[in-house]
């Protein structure tokens, strides 16, 4: 299952390297949705991930998933308690052999993109009302627009798999002209 699947790219590029298994594409936005493209065995269906745990049992298979994936996702999740009911969710959706892999971005490792950093009083928000390392981004594409990001260490995140019962048995930046604009993490149950 791949939770903020956009338009299901990952799940569709597995699906024609010949996986033979069920895929679940999970995102909030139906025009992403509607733009993946159905492939043999892939499902997309819309979540708000703010209410995973409540739709959970509509998205669980017997014996629960090999793999979970939520790639460049988590950091839009506003709040710690957002963040841990999803992350329970997950661990109660996987196999107890399962895994969850993750990524983040890591937008302060890159000049061009700490430019882009906003401030809160644009949205009416006073930074006060916020978690430390949560920013605005001007995320330009085809015009203006504002997106909620929060910057996770490897550490915060170690923080929350021990939190959910998980632990994180790697972690790797990736991507980008420097490798180094995402974090992933790969977890297992405690």
């Amino acid at each position: 299952m791949d939770l903020g699947c956009g338009n299901g790219h990952f799940l569709r590029e597995i699906s024609k390297r010949g996986h033979k298994q069920p895929l679940l594409g999970v995102d909030f936005s139906l025009p992403l949705l509607r733009n993946a493209e159905s492939a043999p065995g892939v499902i997309f269906r819309e979540v708000d991930l703010s209410q995973l745990s409540a739709v959970s049992d509509q998205l669980s298979v017997p014996g629960g998933w090999d793999v979970i994936t939520m790639f460049a996702t988590l950091h839009h999740i506003p709040s710690v308690e957002m963040r841990l009911d999803i992350l329970r969710t997950v661990k109660k959706l996987l196999k107890p052999a399962g895994k969850f892999i993750l990524s983040n971005w890591q937008f302060l490792n890159s000049a061009k993109l700490k430019s882009r950093i906003q401030p809160w009083d644009r949205v009416g928000i006073n930074e006060n009302d916020l978690d430390q390392d949560d920013y605005l981004l001007d995320w330009r594409s085809g015009g203006e627009g504002l997106r909620y990001a929060h910057h996770f260490s490897a550490q915060e995140l170690l923080g929350l798999a021990g939190q959910v019962e998980m632990r994180v048995t790697a972690s790797f930046p990736s991507d980008g002209d420097g490798g180094n604009l995402g974090l992933y993490q790969v977890w297992e149950s405690v």
